[in-house]
């Protein structure tokens, strides 16, 4: 078992990437604000980190709270350069994320919907548009069987294709498909493939379930060091073909398969670039991380402050090299792998590039 060799020319363009990262490290500037804005979901995902519930209950963050921190951040920034997502839970079951759009659109910022499409209809897709939507992504997990298997809603498969066909309709909004790839889906790629193409989807996005919530109760949610190989060189092959722009989420560093599944070289942004607000008020980096990272919370802190002057263990990754990463020679690249494969002591649960074999 060897993992894919890097080139050297790869390496060279490492190294220039390394560099240029100190600087952005450096100055970290917020350019991506996640806004988990309700815990609340229509669905009951196998995978989900966030162990959300069906429920019509629940207390939500009032918009004016969030809006709080719009105004906390916009004497120091460029609004045009940051950009706000939306997300949960499923952020569609708020009545008011067009309230809140209006709002960040009158400020010049960007905004966007990370959603399961089960509640978007042409109605309420016009709705968020007017309030100055600018783009969508739309989790579909494979077909009917895979699909609803992992998200465990009847006929989800269906309702979250045609949120997609809606998208494809439209030429104001910016969107993707994102696709959990697990081992019921991991064989059919390539005819899923196909079908995203038949329904206009031209932006895909792949990601791998990590074992955090309920996903690490569910051992057949993780690939295979053999399967996960596999989708590496189904993304390379597909990138290669041309028709369709996918790319492998953000989750780690690859080895030789570096820039050819993405479009750039790993970097892991969290707490860099990418920071969050989440459902009870904390400060964090990636919502997807665990919540004892977090730097603070907006009903007792000032979020610019807290951006400024905490985040110290984001931006200084050095503590991360232990365990695997302590005598890996690719850890001046990766610094340590995706923060959110971090388990609550620091530990790494698993590493990508260690995982594929050729």
């Amino acid at each position: 078992m060897a993992s894919k060799k890097i080139s050297l020319r790869k390496k060279l363009a490492l190294e220039i990437t390394k560099q240029a990262r100190k600087d952005t490290v450096q100055q970290h500037p917020l350019m991506t604000l996640f806004w988990e804005c309700t815990l609340r979901c229509n669905a009951a995902c196998r995978h989900c980190g966030s162990d959300c519930k069906v429920s019509p209950s629940g207390k939500d963050m009032p918009v004016a709270d969030f809006l709080k921190v719009i105004g906390s951040i916009t004497p120091h920034v460029n609004p045009h350069k940051v950009f706000v997502i939306f997300t949960g839970g499923e952020a569609l079951v708020r009545p008011d994320i067009e309230q809140c759009g209006i709002e960040l659109y009158r400020r010049s910022y960007p905004w966007g919907i990370v959603s399961n499409g089960y509640a978007l209809t042409e109605k309420r897709l016009l709705s968020l548009r007017r309030a100055g939507l600018h783009s969508m992504t739309i989790s579909l997990d494979g077909f009917a069987e895979a699909h609803d298997w992992l998200r465990r809603v009847p006929n989800g498969f269906q309702k979250a294709s045609e949120a997609i066909k809606l998208l494809a309709q439209t030429t104001d909004v910016v969107w993707d498909v994102v696709t959990c790839a697990n081992q019921q889906n991991i064989d059919t790629l390539a005819d899923f493939k196909e079908y995203l193409l038949s329904i206009g989807v031209k932006r895909w996005r792949i990601f791998t379930i990590f074992p955090v919530g309920r996903a690490a109760e569910s051992p057949e949610l993780q690939l295979s060091d053999e399967q996960f190989t596999r989708l590496m060189q189904f993304i390379a092959e597909t990138r290669r073909e041309g028709r369709i722009h996918v790319s492998y989420g953000c989750e780690g560093f690859l080895g030789g398969y570096e820039a050819e599944v993405r479009d750039a070289f790993y970097h892991c942004d969290a707490g860099i670039s990418v920071g969050s607000v989440l459902h009870d008020g904390s400060i964090s980096a990636c919502p997807s991380i665990r919540a004892n990272y977090s730097q603070g919370n907006i009903y007792k802190d000032d979020f610019w402050t807290v951006w400024n002057t905490r985040f110290e263990q984001f931006r200084n990754r050095a503590w991360m090299k232990k365990g695997p990463c302590a005598d890996c020679k690719m850890f001046r690249y990766c610094e340590g792998n995706g923060f959110h494969l971090r388990d609550e002591k620091g530990d790494l649960l698993f590493c990508h590039y260690q995982r594929i074999v050729e």
